[in-house]
């Protein structure tokens, strides 16, 4: 913490619906908002009186902040690098959304900088918190499951079923040359070799467009997807994408990745088959597990004080009581503040893991490109 400071300073750097996410779990684990900086000075404006913080005029005055220890990067994905880098450079703790970066060249240089400055620089690879996610986990550290036979899934959405939906996501020179995958995608693929303990080494994979033309979103936006503003123009970044991989000890992965399933609003489900059994997890019904066997088949139901030590630590309300995303984000902020308070908390996505998802997004790009099996 700052010196004098009682209390973490947290600059939140990106006011759009993830920035809010951030600066809630930012208060509940203890942080006091030093200020914000938005996409314009008059957002600044805006976002900083409801939010009762100061409004930074230039990312330069959030590192010039003594009172700020760490920088919160909820930015479109471009300004991820120089945001970050920069805030390294200057002694700050960084978490920064995802994907890490643009380009893979981007991210290596990012989780360098990491490395380098002996800071804590976590990535909201959040879905590792879900309690019972930790649970399968660590059944299958116990051997629970057997070898893995096939690992499977698909994480849908449906925010870009409207032809006329746009944000700078659409862009690839604010969002990058992916956009499913890269938003999403990486999410499914993080949480399956978190949990399964594989990593993927090879990819097959194919693109599609679903809807050719979008509206301009217009200059660069801090916040989420929204109605364009300007001209039509051709979409060249990915509706959906489907996935065959491969794993380092040969087990073989298949991913459904697409933002245009209508009706399903932010759906990562995967079922992980091996030969002592399977298990399965729906992030629109994270509250229960479903757990096979050749002879009969579980339901798991998430409760306090039952289970592994880590679907304990974060299970914080008794059966019934639904958890869900923003707990999962709490619990990561909260472990991201235990870390640069000297804590090492189990599974705490850093650069490292944003640096092996850019290397496995670098991958698919150009597999979909090349039309063959590509290496990661």
């Amino acid at each position: 913490m700052s010196p004098g400071n009682t209390r973490r300073g947290t600059a939140i750097v990106g006011a759009g619906m993830i920035g809010e996410v951030h600066r809630r779990s930012a208060l509940l684990a203890g942080a006091e908002i030093a200020g914000v900086l938005a996409s314009t000075p008059q957002r600044s404006l805006e976002k900083a009186g409801e939010w009762n913080v100061r409004a930074f005029a230039s990312f330069d005055e959030v590192l010039a902040d003594d009172r700020v220890d760490v920088v919160h990067v909820c930015t479109p994905n471009a300004t991820h690098a120089p945001f970050a880098e920069a805030a390294l450079a200057a002694g700050k703790h960084v978490i920064c959304e995802k994907p890490l970066a643009i380009s893979l060249d981007e991210a290596e240089r990012m989780a360098a900088a990491a490395s380098a400055s002996g800071l804590v620089a976590t990535v909201p690879f959040v879905y590792r918190y879900h309690p019972l996610v930790r649970e399968i986990r660590a059944r299958r550290q116990a051997g629970e499951f057997g070898d893995w036979h096939l690992l499977h899934g698909s994480y849908l959405q449906d925010w870009m079923v409207d032809p006329d939906a746009s944000g700078w996501r659409v862009d690839p020179d604010q969002g990058g040359v992916s956009r499913a995958f890269a938003d999403i995608g990486s999410h499914w693929c993080d949480l399956v070799q978190w949990v399964s303990g594989e990593t993927f080494t090879d990819v097959f994979a194919e693109f599609s467009i679903a809807v050719p033309t979008r509206p301009s979103a217009g200059g660069t936006s801090f916040s989420g997807p929204s109605g364009g503003v300007g001209e039509r123009v051709a979409v060249r970044t990915e509706d959906t994408a489907a996935l065959l991989l491969r794993t380092g000890t040969g087990v073989l992965a298949t991913a459904t990745i697409s933002q245009v399933a209508a009706g399903r609003k932010n759906r990562l489900w995967f079922e992980l088959d091996g030969s002592g059994g399977s298990a399965v997890f729906d992030q629109e019904n994270p509250e229960q597990i479903w757990l096979g066997g050749a002879e009969s088949n579980r339901v798991l139901t998430r409760d306090i004080g039952t289970g592994s030590a880590e679907q304990r630590r974060l299970s914080k309300l008794p059966a019934g009581h639904p958890q869900g995303y923003a707990d999962c984000f709490d619990a990561f902020v909260a472990d991201t503040y235990a870390a640069i308070d000297g804590g090492d908390p189990e599974g705490l996505p850093t650069f490292t893991d944003g640096l092996r998802s850019a290397r496995l997004v670098d991958a698919v790009v150009r597999a979909a490109g090349n039309g063959s099996w590509t290496k990661v």
